[in-house]
C-alpha cells in the first residue's frame, strides 16, 4: 500500500478513533509519520483534519450518491456499498488497486502445473460448447460448420 502523502511504501498505518463510534486510517510511510506524530519537533502530535486537508480528503470523506457509503467507511471494512462506487470512487481506488495488486486489470490465475490436455482437446471442448449453444439458439449455418469443425480435429 502506497503512503497517502508521497508515493512511497506505507509503513505505518494509524487508525485515530473519533466520537460517535466513528474512526479514519491513514497508511504513511516511515518519513511522513514522523512528520504527522512530530510535526516541526514539536513534540505535539497533528490533528486528523489537519493530517486530512494535507492529504486531499476532507474529513467526512466522499460519499456515494446511491448507497450513502463514504470512503472512509470502504477503506476501514474493505467492501463497497454498490456497484456504482467504482465510478465514484475512481480517483482513490485506481492508485489503491495499483499499490496493492500491481494493476488495475484482473487476469485471473494460471494453473500451478501444466495442462494435461492438449490443445486440441481443449479446442473440441470449447466448439462442442458453441454447438450446443447455436443449435439453442437455432444457427443452422454455424451449427454445421463447427460440427465439420469438431469433425475434422476428431479424425486427426
Amino acid at each position: 500500500m502506497k503512503c497517502q502523502r508521497c508515493s512511497k511504501l506505507a509503513t505505518l498505518h494509524i487508525t485515530e478513533v473519533l466520537p460517535n463510534d466513528q474512526y479514519e486510517e491513514f497508511h504513511l510511510c516511515e518519513d511522513c509519520a514522523k512528520k504527522y506524530l512530530y510535526p516541526s519537533g514539536t513534540g505535539k502530535k497533528t490533528s486528523s483534519a489537519s493530517l486530512a486537508s494535507e492529504i486531499g480528503e476532507d474529513p467526512g470523506g466522499k460519499q456515494c450518491q446511491q448507497c450513502a457509503i463514504k470512503f472512509v467507511e470502504f477503506r476501514n471494512s474493505g467492501r463497497l456499498g454498490c456497484s456504482h462506487d467504482y465510478d465514484h470512487f475512481s480517483t482513490e481506488l485506481v492508485p489503491l488497486l495499483e499499490s496493492i495488486h500491481g494493476d488495475t486489470r484482473h487476469n485471473g490465475k494460471k494453473p500451478q502445473r501444466g495442462s494435461t490436455r492438449p490443445p486440441e482437446q481443449t479446442e473440441l471442448v470449447q466448439l462442442r460448447r458453441k454447438l450446443q449453444q447455436a443449435v439453442t439458439d437455432e444457427a443452422y449455418e454455424s451449427a454445421a460448420q463447427l460440427r465439420d469443425r469438431i469433425r475434422q480435429l476428431e479424425e486427426s
